[in-house]
C-alpha cells in the first residue's frame, strides 16, 4: 500500500502561479516514475507532467510546455509541479500518480486524491 498525497492547489487569477507537491509514503520510490494529470468538469483526466524518478528526464503535454515544470526529491520521495502563466483553461483536480516503472507510460499503480486548482480571468 502506498499512499500519494497532494497539496498546493487553490484560486489564482489568469497569468499567476501556483505550486503543487506530491509526498509519497509507505515504501521506497527510488524505480518508481511519477506523473501529474488533471481533470477538468465534463472531461476525461488527462497527463499533465512526467519524471523519470532516477534519471531525471522529464515529458510534458503541449498544453502546458513552456508554462509549468516538474521536479523531484528523491530522499524526500515528493514531486512538484510548478505552474506559472495560468490560465482558466487549467483550472482541473490535479492528481499524483506513480508508475511501476522508471518511465511514466501506462497505467499509475498509484493515485492521490488530488488537489483543486481554479483559475480565474
Amino acid at each position: 500500500q502506498v499512499q500519494l498525497v497532494e497539496s498546493g492547489g487553490g484560486l489564482v487569477q489568469a497569468g499567476g502561479s501556483l505550486r503543487l507537491s506530491c509526498a509519497a509514503s509507505g515504501r521506497s520510490f527510488s524505480s518508481y516514475a511519477m506523473a501529474w494529470f488533471r481533470q477538468a468538469p465534463g472531461k476525461e483526466r488527462e497527463f499533465v507532467a512526467g519524471v523519470r524518478w532516477n534519471a531525471g528526464v522529464a515529458y510534458y503535454a503541449d498544453f502546458v510546455k513552456g508554462r509549468f515544470t516538474i521536479s523531484r526529491d528523491n530522499a524526500k520521495n515528493t514531486v512538484d509541479l510548478q505552474m506559472n502563466s495560468l490560465k482558466p483553461e487549467d483550472t482541473a483536480v490535479y492528481f499524483c500518480a506513480a508508475f511501476p516503472s522508471d518511465v511514466p507510460v501506462g497505467y499509475p499503480d498509484y493515485w492521490g486524491r488530488g488537489t483543486q486548482v481554479t483559475v480565474t480571468s
